[in-house]
Protein backbone atom coordinates (compact mmCIF):
# COMPACT_ATOMS: atom_id res chain seq x y z
CA UNK A 1 0.00 0.00 0.00
CA UNK A 2 1.18 3.52 -0.81
CA UNK A 3 2.10 5.05 2.56
CA UNK A 4 0.98 8.53 1.49
CA UNK A 5 -2.41 10.21 1.32
CA UNK A 6 -2.63 13.37 -0.77
CA UNK A 7 -5.34 15.98 -0.37
CA UNK A 8 -6.15 19.14 -2.30
CA UNK A 9 -8.92 21.51 -1.24
CA UNK A 10 -10.47 24.46 -3.04
CA UNK A 11 -11.73 27.34 -0.92
CA UNK A 12 -13.45 30.63 -1.64
CA UNK A 13 -12.34 33.72 0.27
CA UNK A 14 -14.24 36.99 0.21
CA UNK A 15 -12.74 40.39 1.14
CA UNK A 16 -10.68 39.01 3.97
CA UNK A 17 -7.20 38.90 5.48
CA UNK A 18 -5.15 35.74 5.93
CA UNK A 19 -2.50 37.29 8.17
CA UNK A 20 -2.90 40.44 10.24
CA UNK A 21 0.49 40.97 11.91
CA UNK A 22 2.00 42.90 8.99
CA UNK A 23 -1.10 43.10 6.83
CA UNK A 24 -2.07 40.71 4.08
CA UNK A 25 0.80 38.50 2.88
CA UNK A 26 1.38 38.67 -0.86
CA UNK A 27 3.82 37.53 -3.52
CA UNK A 28 4.38 38.57 -7.11
CA UNK A 29 3.46 36.16 -9.89
CA UNK A 30 6.00 36.86 -12.62
CA UNK A 31 4.15 35.00 -15.39
CA UNK A 32 0.95 37.02 -15.08
CA UNK A 33 2.48 40.16 -13.51
CA UNK A 34 0.09 40.19 -10.59
CA UNK A 35 0.40 40.56 -6.84
CA UNK A 36 -1.55 37.73 -5.23
CA UNK A 37 -2.36 36.88 -1.62
CA UNK A 38 -1.45 33.72 0.26
CA UNK A 39 -1.65 32.10 3.65
CA UNK A 40 1.58 30.41 4.72
CA UNK A 41 1.78 26.66 5.22
CA UNK A 42 2.68 27.36 8.85
CA UNK A 43 -0.55 29.31 9.36
CA UNK A 44 -2.59 26.56 7.68
CA UNK A 45 -0.87 23.97 9.88
CA UNK A 46 -1.54 25.95 13.05
CA UNK A 47 -5.21 26.30 12.08
CA UNK A 48 -5.47 22.54 11.45
CA UNK A 49 -3.89 21.71 14.81
CA UNK A 50 -6.18 24.17 16.58
CA UNK A 51 -9.22 22.52 14.99
CA UNK A 52 -7.87 19.07 15.91
CA UNK A 53 -7.35 19.88 19.59
CA UNK A 54 -10.74 21.63 19.75
CA UNK A 55 -12.43 18.58 18.25
CA UNK A 56 -10.76 16.27 20.79
CA UNK A 57 -11.34 18.82 23.58
CA UNK A 58 -7.70 18.70 24.68
CA UNK A 59 -5.13 21.41 25.29
CA UNK A 60 -2.19 22.17 23.07
CA UNK A 61 1.24 21.32 24.43
CA UNK A 62 2.72 23.94 26.79
CA UNK A 63 5.59 25.83 25.14
CA UNK A 64 8.28 27.35 27.37
CA UNK A 65 9.36 30.84 26.29
CA UNK A 66 12.95 31.67 27.27
CA UNK A 67 14.53 35.07 27.87
CA UNK A 68 17.96 36.26 28.98
CA UNK A 69 18.57 39.50 30.89
CA UNK A 70 21.48 41.26 29.22
CA UNK A 71 24.16 43.42 30.85
CA UNK A 72 22.08 46.45 29.83
CA UNK A 73 19.10 45.03 31.80
CA UNK A 74 17.23 44.31 28.59
CA UNK A 75 15.24 41.16 27.82
CA UNK A 76 16.75 39.03 25.06
CA UNK A 77 14.38 36.60 23.32
CA UNK A 78 15.77 33.06 23.15
CA UNK A 79 14.60 29.84 21.46
CA UNK A 80 11.24 28.57 22.82
CA UNK A 81 11.22 25.01 24.14
CA UNK A 82 8.79 22.36 23.05
CA UNK A 83 8.06 19.54 25.53
CA UNK A 84 8.79 16.95 22.80
CA UNK A 85 5.95 14.89 24.19
CA UNK A 86 3.78 12.86 21.74
CA UNK A 87 1.14 12.47 24.43
CA UNK A 88 0.03 15.92 23.25
CA UNK A 89 -1.77 15.39 19.97
CA UNK A 90 -0.55 18.66 18.45
CA UNK A 91 3.01 17.49 19.13
CA UNK A 92 2.46 14.03 17.65
CA UNK A 93 0.82 15.42 14.49
CA UNK A 94 2.62 18.76 14.27
CA UNK A 95 6.16 17.71 15.15
CA UNK A 96 8.68 19.60 17.29
CA UNK A 97 12.17 21.04 17.57
CA UNK A 98 14.06 21.67 20.82
CA UNK A 99 17.65 22.81 21.17
CA UNK A 100 19.75 24.45 23.83
CA UNK A 101 19.24 22.16 26.84
CA UNK A 102 21.08 18.95 25.97
CA UNK A 103 20.91 16.94 22.75
CA UNK A 104 18.73 18.53 20.09
CA UNK A 105 15.43 16.69 19.70
CA UNK A 106 13.36 17.06 16.56
CA UNK A 107 10.42 15.32 14.98
CA UNK A 108 9.34 16.05 11.43
CA UNK A 109 5.60 16.41 11.17
CA UNK A 110 3.88 13.59 9.25
CA UNK A 111 1.89 16.35 7.51
CA UNK A 112 3.50 18.27 4.66
CA UNK A 113 1.37 21.36 4.09
CA UNK A 114 1.55 23.86 1.26
CA UNK A 115 0.69 27.52 1.43
CA UNK A 116 -2.91 28.37 0.59
CA UNK A 117 -2.57 30.34 -2.64
CA UNK A 118 -4.74 31.25 -5.64
CA UNK A 119 -5.97 28.41 -7.82
CA UNK A 120 -4.73 30.64 -10.64
CA UNK A 121 -3.26 34.16 -10.44
CA UNK A 122 -6.20 35.46 -12.49
CA UNK A 123 -8.76 33.94 -10.12
CA UNK A 124 -7.83 35.95 -7.03
CA UNK A 125 -7.07 39.57 -6.34
CA UNK A 126 -5.81 42.01 -3.73
CA UNK A 127 -7.43 45.37 -3.05
CA UNK A 128 -6.69 48.11 -0.54
CA UNK A 129 -8.93 50.29 1.55
CA UNK A 130 -8.54 53.07 4.09
CA UNK A 131 -10.15 52.26 7.43
CA UNK A 132 -11.10 54.57 10.28
CA UNK A 133 -11.29 54.25 14.02
CA UNK A 134 -14.11 56.77 14.44
CA UNK A 135 -15.82 58.14 17.56
CA UNK A 136 -16.61 61.59 16.16
CA UNK A 137 -20.37 61.11 16.54
CA UNK A 138 -20.13 61.43 20.36
CA UNK A 139 -17.24 63.81 21.05
CA UNK A 140 -18.24 64.64 24.64
CA UNK A 141 -17.86 60.98 25.68
CA UNK A 142 -14.33 60.54 24.31
CA UNK A 143 -11.58 62.73 25.80
CA UNK A 144 -8.54 63.92 23.83
CA UNK A 145 -5.03 64.18 25.28
CA UNK A 146 -2.53 66.60 23.75
CA UNK A 147 1.20 66.79 24.54
CA UNK A 148 3.95 68.92 23.09
CA UNK A 149 6.50 66.77 21.28
CA UNK A 150 9.28 65.67 23.64
CA UNK A 151 7.23 66.46 26.76
CA UNK A 152 5.01 64.09 28.74
CA UNK A 153 2.99 66.94 30.31
CA UNK A 154 -0.62 67.15 29.14
CA UNK A 155 -1.88 70.49 27.82
CA UNK A 156 -4.80 71.98 29.72
CA UNK A 157 -8.17 72.47 28.02
CA UNK A 158 -7.48 76.20 27.81
CA UNK A 159 -4.08 75.60 26.18
CA UNK A 160 -5.66 73.21 23.65
CA UNK A 161 -8.36 75.72 22.72
CA UNK A 162 -5.82 78.50 22.33
CA UNK A 163 -3.68 76.34 20.03
CA UNK A 164 -6.66 75.34 17.88
CA UNK A 165 -7.92 78.91 17.51
CA UNK A 166 -4.47 80.33 16.77
CA UNK A 167 -3.66 77.67 14.17
CA UNK A 168 -7.21 77.20 12.81
CA UNK A 169 -7.18 73.47 13.53
CA UNK A 170 -9.61 70.89 14.93
CA UNK A 171 -9.22 67.72 17.01
CA UNK A 172 -11.56 65.06 15.58
CA UNK A 173 -12.08 61.78 17.44
CA UNK A 174 -11.04 59.86 14.36
CA UNK A 175 -7.93 57.93 13.30
CA UNK A 176 -7.26 56.91 9.71
CA UNK A 177 -5.75 53.48 9.05
CA UNK A 178 -4.48 53.63 5.44
CA UNK A 179 -3.70 50.95 2.83
CA UNK A 180 -5.29 47.90 4.41
CA UNK A 181 -5.03 45.01 1.96
CA UNK A 182 -7.87 42.53 1.47
CA UNK A 183 -8.12 39.53 -0.79
CA UNK A 184 -10.92 37.69 -2.59
CA UNK A 185 -10.96 34.71 -4.93
CA UNK A 186 -10.47 30.96 -5.26
CA UNK A 187 -7.62 29.41 -3.27
CA UNK A 188 -6.16 25.92 -2.95
CA UNK A 189 -3.98 24.14 -0.41
CA UNK A 190 -2.30 20.73 -0.63
CA UNK A 191 -1.46 18.25 2.13
CA UNK A 192 0.60 15.05 2.06
CA UNK A 193 0.13 12.63 4.97
CA UNK A 194 2.98 10.20 5.68
CA UNK A 195 1.22 7.22 7.26
CA UNK A 196 4.54 5.64 8.25
CA UNK A 197 5.20 8.33 10.85
CA UNK A 198 1.64 9.52 11.50
CA UNK A 199 1.34 7.58 14.77
CA UNK A 200 4.93 6.34 15.12
CA UNK A 201 7.74 7.96 17.10
CA UNK A 202 11.36 6.99 16.51
CA UNK A 203 13.36 5.59 19.43
CA UNK A 204 16.72 6.15 17.72
CA UNK A 205 18.98 8.00 20.16
CA UNK A 206 21.65 8.99 17.61
CA UNK A 207 19.26 11.61 16.21
CA UNK A 208 16.61 11.55 18.91
CA UNK A 209 12.98 12.51 18.59
CA UNK A 210 12.38 11.81 22.27
CA UNK A 211 14.48 11.18 25.37
CA UNK A 212 15.10 7.78 26.98
CA UNK A 213 12.85 8.82 29.84
CA UNK A 214 10.02 9.59 27.41
CA UNK A 215 10.46 6.21 25.74
CA UNK A 216 9.82 4.48 29.06
CA UNK A 217 6.86 6.74 29.78
CA UNK A 218 5.25 5.90 26.44
CA UNK A 219 5.81 2.17 26.95
CA UNK A 220 4.09 2.40 30.32
CA UNK A 221 1.08 3.96 28.59
CA UNK A 222 0.73 1.11 26.12
CA UNK A 223 2.71 2.36 23.15
CA UNK A 224 3.78 -0.68 21.11
CA UNK A 225 7.38 -1.38 20.12
CA UNK A 226 7.66 -1.79 16.36
CA UNK A 227 9.81 -1.00 13.35
CA UNK A 228 9.31 1.00 10.16
CA UNK A 229 11.57 1.98 7.28
CA UNK A 230 13.19 4.61 9.50
CA UNK A 231 14.12 2.13 12.26
CA UNK A 232 12.87 1.20 15.72
CA UNK A 233 9.80 3.09 16.86
CA UNK A 234 6.88 3.22 19.25
CA UNK A 235 3.30 3.19 17.93
CA UNK A 236 0.30 4.91 19.48
CA UNK A 237 -2.20 2.33 20.84
CA UNK A 238 -5.13 1.50 18.55
CA UNK A 239 -7.72 2.74 21.05
CA UNK A 240 -6.11 6.18 20.93
CA UNK A 241 -5.75 6.10 17.14
CA UNK A 242 -9.47 5.39 16.86
CA UNK A 243 -10.12 8.67 18.67
CA UNK A 244 -7.62 10.74 16.73
CA UNK A 245 -8.29 9.58 13.16
CA UNK A 246 -11.88 10.94 12.83
CA UNK A 247 -10.87 14.21 14.51
CA UNK A 248 -7.85 14.57 12.23
CA UNK A 249 -9.94 13.90 9.13
CA UNK A 250 -12.36 16.61 10.22
CA UNK A 251 -9.57 19.07 11.00
CA UNK A 252 -7.86 18.59 7.63
CA UNK A 253 -11.04 19.60 5.83
CA UNK A 254 -12.91 21.94 8.19
CA UNK A 255 -10.16 24.17 9.60
CA UNK A 256 -10.58 27.92 9.59
CA UNK A 257 -8.10 30.75 9.96
CA UNK A 258 -9.02 31.95 13.43
CA UNK A 259 -6.58 34.86 13.69
CA UNK A 260 -8.69 37.18 11.53
CA UNK A 261 -10.00 40.36 13.07
CA UNK A 262 -13.80 40.31 13.18
CA UNK A 263 -14.31 43.00 10.55
CA UNK A 264 -12.71 40.82 7.89
CA UNK A 265 -14.41 37.54 8.71
CA UNK A 266 -15.04 35.28 5.74
CA UNK A 267 -16.63 31.85 5.75
CA UNK A 268 -13.78 30.64 3.53
CA UNK A 269 -16.17 27.91 2.46
CA UNK A 270 -14.71 24.72 1.03
CA UNK A 271 -15.86 24.16 -2.56
CA UNK A 272 -14.22 20.86 -3.44
CA UNK A 273 -11.91 18.22 -1.97
CA UNK A 274 -9.72 15.84 -3.97
CA UNK A 275 -8.14 12.81 -2.27
CA UNK A 276 -5.72 10.31 -3.79
CA UNK A 277 -2.61 8.21 -3.21
CA UNK A 278 -1.15 9.76 -6.37
CA UNK A 279 -0.18 13.40 -6.03
CA UNK A 280 -0.29 13.98 -9.79
CA UNK A 281 -4.04 13.32 -9.96
CA UNK A 282 -4.79 16.17 -7.54
CA UNK A 283 -3.47 18.79 -9.93
CA UNK A 284 -5.87 17.54 -12.58
CA UNK A 285 -8.88 17.12 -10.34
CA UNK A 286 -8.92 20.74 -9.17
CA UNK A 287 -7.33 23.08 -11.69
CA UNK A 288 -7.77 26.12 -13.89
CA UNK A 289 -7.69 26.46 -17.66
CA UNK A 290 -6.15 29.49 -19.32
CA UNK A 291 -8.38 31.04 -21.99
CA UNK A 292 -7.18 33.60 -24.54
CA UNK A 293 -10.19 35.53 -25.78
CA UNK A 294 -8.17 37.88 -27.98
CA UNK A 295 -8.07 40.80 -25.59
CA UNK A 296 -6.49 39.58 -22.39
CA UNK A 297 -6.08 36.10 -20.88
CA UNK A 298 -8.70 34.71 -18.54
CA UNK A 299 -8.77 31.63 -16.34
CA UNK A 300 -11.60 29.16 -15.90
CA UNK A 301 -11.78 27.06 -12.70
CA UNK A 302 -12.37 23.35 -13.26
CA UNK A 303 -13.24 20.41 -11.00
CA UNK A 304 -12.76 17.15 -12.90
CA UNK A 305 -14.06 13.82 -11.60
CA UNK A 306 -12.30 11.95 -14.42
CA UNK A 307 -8.78 13.05 -13.40
CA UNK A 308 -8.14 9.99 -11.21
CA UNK A 309 -8.72 11.33 -7.69
CA UNK A 310 -11.75 10.91 -5.45
CA UNK A 311 -13.53 14.24 -5.79
CA UNK A 312 -16.08 15.68 -3.38
CA UNK A 313 -17.97 18.80 -4.50
CA UNK A 314 -20.00 20.97 -2.13
CA UNK A 315 -23.14 22.97 -2.88
CA UNK A 316 -21.42 26.42 -2.82
CA UNK A 317 -19.06 25.24 -5.58
CA UNK A 318 -21.88 25.76 -8.09
CA UNK A 319 -21.62 29.51 -7.41
CA UNK A 320 -18.27 29.63 -9.21
CA UNK A 321 -17.90 26.47 -11.33
CA UNK A 322 -20.38 24.72 -13.60
CA UNK A 323 -20.98 21.30 -12.07
CA UNK A 324 -23.79 18.77 -11.86
CA UNK A 325 -22.54 16.56 -9.03
CA UNK A 326 -22.41 18.89 -6.03
CA UNK A 327 -23.94 17.52 -2.82
CA UNK A 328 -24.85 18.69 0.65
CA UNK A 329 -22.86 15.89 2.32
CA UNK A 330 -19.70 16.20 0.22
CA UNK A 331 -17.46 17.19 3.14
CA UNK A 332 -18.79 14.35 5.31
CA UNK A 333 -18.02 11.90 2.49
CA UNK A 334 -14.51 13.35 2.17
CA UNK A 335 -13.97 12.89 5.91
CA UNK A 336 -15.18 9.30 5.66
CA UNK A 337 -12.73 8.64 2.81
CA UNK A 338 -9.83 9.99 4.85
CA UNK A 339 -10.86 7.91 7.85
CA UNK A 340 -11.04 4.80 5.65
CA UNK A 341 -7.57 5.37 4.21
CA UNK A 342 -6.00 6.09 7.60
CA UNK A 343 -7.67 3.07 9.20
CA UNK A 344 -6.53 0.71 6.42
CA UNK A 345 -2.83 1.26 7.08
CA UNK A 346 -1.11 -1.33 9.32
CA UNK A 347 0.77 0.92 11.74
CA UNK A 348 2.08 -1.88 14.00
CA UNK A 349 3.40 -4.15 11.22
CA UNK A 350 4.94 -1.86 8.62
CA UNK A 351 7.81 -4.25 7.76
Amino acid sequence: MNPYIYLRALKHAEHTVFCVQDGQKTYFDSQFNRVVAYSSGQQVKRSILQTLTDELNVQMAPITFNYNITAKKELENKEPWSPCDPNYIDQLIGGWMRAGDGPTKKRRSPLSISAMRPLHPLLAGVDKENLTFDRSDRPDNHPVNVRMAGNDKLLTEEEIEEFLQTNERTLPRRNWIPDNARTSGLFVYDIAIDLRTLFSVSTNQHEPEISKEMIETLKSKGWMESKNVFGECLVLPKAERDKVIPALAKALINWRITSNQARTFSLMETLAIAISDNANTLAGAIRAKLIDDGEKPKAKPIVDEAAGADLFITLPCANYIVTETESADALQKAEAKLVELMNTFDYENQL
